[in-house]
């Protein structure tokens, strides 16, 4: 049976621009980027946990038409497409600060909530971002 996830995957507009911002700014590290010809295989992990990748793609071939990818990438802009991603952190307010300091633009900061504290974000294309301290 079944018995990890390794690859969750988000729409990106650009994987430069996304490697910036997610390696640069969040502090996640490259795992893997290969041109498959066809296609940039880009994936991003938190340091020391490469079995958890998140592939950052662009829409495209060959995946969907081009008319296609264009809807989607319209979406994507709109923050539409339902990407989202959590991450842990043993300190929400010093994360939040620090990532503060890079220049990351928060749409809500550090809150007390039943679970813990967290805040939230958009990467430059949308997608959502929450990053929790869980509860002790």
């Amino acid at each position: 049976m079944l018995n990890a996830i390794t690859h969750s995957q988000i729409y990106v507009l650009d994987q430069d621009e996304a490697l910036d911002f997610y390696v640069g700014k969040l502090g996640l590290e490259v795992n893997t980027d290969a041109d498959l010809g066809f296609m940039r295989w880009l994936t991003v992990n938190v340091p020391g946990q490469p079995e958890r990748q998140v592939l950052l793609e662009r829409p495209g071939p060959p995946a969907m038409s081009e008319e296609t990818a264009q809807q989607v990438r319209e979406l994507v802009t709109k923050g539409a497409t339902g990407g989202t991603l959590i991450f842990a952190t043993d300190d929400c307010r010093k994360t939040y600060e620090t990532l503060l300091g890079r220049g990351v633009e928060f749409t809500e900061e550090p809150t007390e909530r039943f679970y813990g504290i967290d805040c939230a974000l958009r990467d430059p294309f949308g997608n959502h971002i929450r990053i929790t301290q869980p509860k002790s």
